[in-house]
C-alpha cells in the first residue's frame, strides 16, 4: 500500500458512522457547548490513554495485544478478563457499525428493512477482507474519501447557512 492508502485508512478509522448518526441526539441533549465539552474531556482520556499503551510498548515491546501488560502487572485472571472484554467490545461494535449503516440507508429508503443493507454491507466488507491487501487499501481509500468530503461538504453549507447564503 502506498503513502495515501495508509493515511486515509488512518483517517477514515477514527471517522465513524457515530459522527454522522448519534452527534446531533448528543447536540440535542447537552447542547451544542456541553457536546465539545463532552468530546473534549472524551478525547483527552483517549489522548492519554494511548499515550500510557504507546509508553508501555516502547519500554516493553511484547508480541501480542496489551493485555499482557496487565498479566505481567496485575495477574493472568486481569489479562483474560481484559482480552475477553476487549474480545467482546468489537464484537458489539461491528454489530453495531453495521445496524447504524442499515439505519442510515433506511434514510434514503425508507421502505426497505434495515437487515436487508446491514447484511448487503457486511457482504461488502467480507468481500473486501477476502480479496487482495490492494484492492483493500484501494477501496478503503475511496470510502474514506467519501466520508472526509462529507464532512467537507456539511462544514461548508453550515457556515454558508449561518453567513446566510442559503436559507435555511
Amino acid at each position: 500500500m502506498e503513502t495515501r492508502h495508509l493515511t486515509m485508512i488512518s483517517l477514515g478509522g477514527v471517522i465513524g458512522t457515530g459522527l454522522f448518526l448519534s452527534s446531533g441526539y448528543t447536540i440535542h441533549q447537552a447542547g451544542p457547548l456541553g457536546a465539545i465539552v463532552a468530546y473534549a474531556i472524551g478525547s483527552i482520556l483517549v489522548y492519554f490513554v494511548m499515550l500510557s499503551l504507546g509508553e508501555l510498548s516502547v519500554a516493553m515491546p511484547y508480541a501480542g495485544s496489551f493485555h499482557l501488560y496487565a498479566k505481567r502487572f496485575i495477574g493472568p485472571g486481569t489479562a483474560f478478563t481484559i482480552a475477553v472484554l476487549y474480545w467482546l467490545n468489537w464484537a458489539v461494535a461491528l454489530a453495531s457499525e453495521f445496524t447504524a449503516a442499515g439505519l442510515l440507508m433506511q434514510r434514503w429508503f425508507p421502505h426497505s428493512p434495515t437487515w436487508v443493507w446491514s447484511a448487503a454491507f457486511i457482504a461488502v466488507v467480507f468481500l473486501l477482507n477476502i480479496l487482495s491487501v490492494r484492492l483493500y487499501g484501494e477501496s478503503e481509500f475511496w470510502f474514506a474519501s467519501i466520508k472526509v468530503f462529507a464532512i467537507i461538504a456539511f462544514i461548508v453549507i453550515g457556515l454558508l447557512a449561518m453567513f446566510g447564503a442559503i436559507p435555511i
